[in-house]
């Protein structure tokens, strides 16, 4: 019938060009494109709604098929807040410390992780993790990592959080098709979470050599988008199943990797994200003062509005101060309080109605010019 209609011909044929792409432009804020001469002169740039910030047209694949450099520096946020932290443990506890010197394995940091006490760190700190936490219980840095890749798309579309953490408990038994398959998924339980494992299993279990498997590392977020999923689940089923195993434990394995699709943590990636949540545990346990200070001096960033913070914080045992305008500064600051035992509750930052460093670091240099404490002084001068 329709194919009378040359008008709505063209409305299929258009339909068809717009199958796959992409419905919304989304900014990666830590995503750096390094060219060696103008990158105007090599894509399209447009302006991005902060000021001074550019983002480039073209999206990651597209770079990609060209060969331009793209870094992704991640976290900036979070590693902002614990250099922050490490200054104030210098300046107001004498104590130095760096990523690498943090003590490690500590059984306070754990347990205080697997009670979901982690309002502000990196990572662990949303609702989805905070309810995994007390079941998964992490009593090390690799239970951590896991912990870090499990709650996302990929491994819970892929049915993969509930065999991990059944198996984890004892609930369930852990069983493996096959030696190599052991050697590979072992410390997973025999559950694949990695994307690493993916392509270890493509070439051990289902016979890909190494380009095919990097092929197939590079389709899982693109499997529903190309039509990808057809081609990689018949190689890798005829693979496995001609090496001996089952159809159902290929088809099983086939389905978990599928759900790599909706985004699966690199093991790796897990693992760098990793120290730097501990880090901010750590710091959280051990000096709650210092840890809600500098996380909120590095604001914006995480789930939590600063009022939140300061809650948290308090119920940690923080002494918050008011805001004082012949004491406080831009930032947050601690102060020593001269009662037994120590504490060192931090004062709220000094704000002005136009909400921006530039007057607020004025307000703070006008003030300390008053001699005397004169007020009506400080108020004259901030109205000039």
């Amino acid at each position: 019938m329709y194919d009378s209609d040359p008008h709505l011909l063209k409305v299929l044929d258009l339909t068809k060009q717009f199958m796959g792409f992409p419905r919304q432009l989304g900014q990666h804020t830590g995503g750096f494109v390094i060219t060696q001469g103008k990158i105007t002169d090599l894509c399209p740039i447009i302006n991005a709604r902060m000021e001074d910030r550019t983002n480039i047209e073209w999206n990651k694949d597209d770079i990609d098929t060209l060969g331009f450099l793209k870094i992704d520096v991640l976290a900036l946020g979070m590693l902002t807040c614990i250099r922050k932290g490490f200054d104030l443990l210098k300046n107001h506890y004498q104590k130095t410390y760096t990523l690498a010197t943090i003590p490690q394995d500590d059984p306070k940091v754990y347990e205080m992780i697997s009670h979901a006490d982690t309002i502000g760190v990196f990572q662990i700190e949303s609702r989805a993790q905070q309810s995994m936490l007390p079941r998964l219980k992490p009593q090390n840095f690799y239970d951590l990592v896991i912990e870090a890749a499990i709650v996302r798309p990929g491994p819970i579309q892929g049915d993969m959080v509930h065999p991990y953490l059944r198996r984890r408990t004892g609930e369930e038994s852990v069983e493996y098709p096959s030696k190599e398959l052991e050697d590979i998924l072992g410390r997973t339980l025999g559950v694949p979470l990695f994307q690493e494992q993916a392509m270890k299993i493509a070439i051990v279990a289902a016979g890909f050599n190494p380009a095919e498997a990097d092929k197939l590392r590079r389709s899982m977020a693109t499997f529903k988008l190309n039509g990808l999923v057809t081609q990689f689940e018949k190689k890798l089923i005829d693979g496995m199943t001609g090496r001996g195993y089952t159809e159902e434990c290929a088809r099983r394995i086939f389905r978990q990797l599928e759900g790599f699709g909706s985004y699966g943590f690199p093991e790796s990636h897990a693992a760098s994200f990793t120290l730097l949540v501990y880090v901010s545990c750590w710091m959280k346990c051990y000096y709650p003062d210092v840890f809600a200070t500098a996380l909120l001096n590095s604001q914006p960033m995480g789930f939590y509005q600063p009022a939140q913070i300061v809650i948290d914080a308090r119920k940690h045992g923080v002494v918050v101060r008011p805001v004082d305008v012949n004491i406080s500064s831009w930032d947050n600051t601690l102060e020593v309080e001269n009662t037994a035992p120590l504490t060192i509750p931090f004062r709220g930052r000094l704000t002005t109605s136009h909400n921006s460093r530039t007057f607020g670091q004025l307000a703070v240099e006008e003030r300390d010019r008053v001699v005397n404490s004169d007020r009506k002084d400080l108020v004259s001068r901030k109205r000039n």
